[in-house]
């Protein structure tokens, strides 16, 4: 029996674009409860579960938290946009609901804890809400201004925003393709890292990634050109260069 290479769920995946407008239809109780149930069946670091998720619909805070990350359409239009958490808070009381101190809280491996928990979680939710035909988008913006976040979400100490999601039914006019990736062998190495497979791929990419963006009407992107202003300068980083106070502030000292 060969294994198999190919199934409904690959085929989906493979479907995956980032969609950023919608149509006015809202997305049900129903629909996102079932997304975020998809969810929690993602995998979870010791069980620790350290996540948790808001759902916004109001259309007044959808704006306040679009103009505090630097205006984004897709917020303001989305009928859902989902602020994905690290959350410890729910620990931490529970903890101390016992009369044991969560002394591990002050740590990076807590922090990066609660990141990757939020990455696989919110994965796993995206997939689900394209098998109902749904879209969306991740926000890395949602990191911008983490402490107006905090305050219009209520967010209490030991919980940050990790990433937002737009989410929502595609409006068909938009017109986005399926972004190419990198090519598979600069991405798998076989038993040890090699160091030169960049080079080859990040050509061959480069010439994958300028035709695509010339069928989306903007011919001479380019990727290199992308990552080097987005990881060279600071400025890249559009303020997050002070995320570790925001983390402090909200109860991740990340020692």
């Amino acid at each position: 029996m060969t294994d198999p290479a190919e199934s409904p769920v690959i085929q989906q995946q493979h479907r995956h674009r980032s969609v950023r407008r919608f149509l006015p239809e809202p997305v049900g109780d129903a629909q996102l409860e079932a997304i975020v149930g998809a969810a929690q069946r993602a995998s979870s670091s010791s069980n620790l579960q350290a996540w948790s998720v808001v759902a916004v619909r109001d259309a007044d805070r959808r704006l306040r938290l679009s103009r505090a990350l630097g205006g984004h359409p897709y917020i303001e239009q989305a009928p859902v946009f989902l602020v994905w958490l690290a959350d410890l808070a729910r620990n931490a009381q529970l903890l101390r609901s016992r009369g044991v101190e969560p002394e591990t809280l002050r740590y990076i491996e807590t922090t990066l804890l609660g990141a990757i928990d939020v990455g696989i979680a919110a994965q796993n939710a995206l997939l689900a809400a394209e098998s109902l035909g749904l879209g969306g988008v991740f926000v890395g913006g949602i990191r911008n201004d983490p402490e107006a976040v905090s305050e219009e979400l209520g967010l209490p100490e030991h919980t940050f925003a990790i990433v937002g999601m737009a989410l929502g039914v595609p409006d068909p006019a938009e017109g986005t393709g399926i972004k190419p990736r990198l090519p598979l062998h600069g991405v798998l190495h076989h038993e040890r890292y090699d160091p030169e497979a960049w080079r080859d791929a990040t050509v061959e990419y480069e010439t994958r990634y300028r035709a695509y963006f010339e069928t989306q009407g903007a011919p001479d992107r380019s990727w290199a050109e992308t990552t080097s202003r987005r990881l060279g300068p600071v400025t890249g980083l559009h303020g997050r260069d002070t995320m570790r106070a925001s983390l402090r502030t909200q109860g991740f000292p990340s020692e």
